[in-house]
């Protein structure tokens, strides 16, 4: 069975090597993650980490429009 837990870690060091190297695929990777964390959170019935990892996927599409916008400019 998949373990959901170590495909985000794999993903959160992932996107933010890619964030950190100016890579926009890394804000996708990171609202992944957060898709992953809040199934994690269904799952275990953490449901704290929902609304925070759905404010993460909120925020990183502003950022990556944010960041494609500029860098097309």
């Amino acid at each position: 069975m998949l373990r959901l837990d170590y495909l985000s870690c794999v993903l959160t060091i992932l996107s933010t090597i890619l964030v950190g190297r100016r890579c926009w695929k890394g804000w996708i990777l990171a609202a992944i993650n957060s898709v992953i964390i809040c199934i994690i959170a269904v799952r275990t019935a953490q449901l704290g980490f929902i609304p925070a990892n759905v404010f993460c996927i909120v925020l990183y599409a502003i950022n990556l429009r944010t960041w494609r916008k500029s860098e097309a400019g």
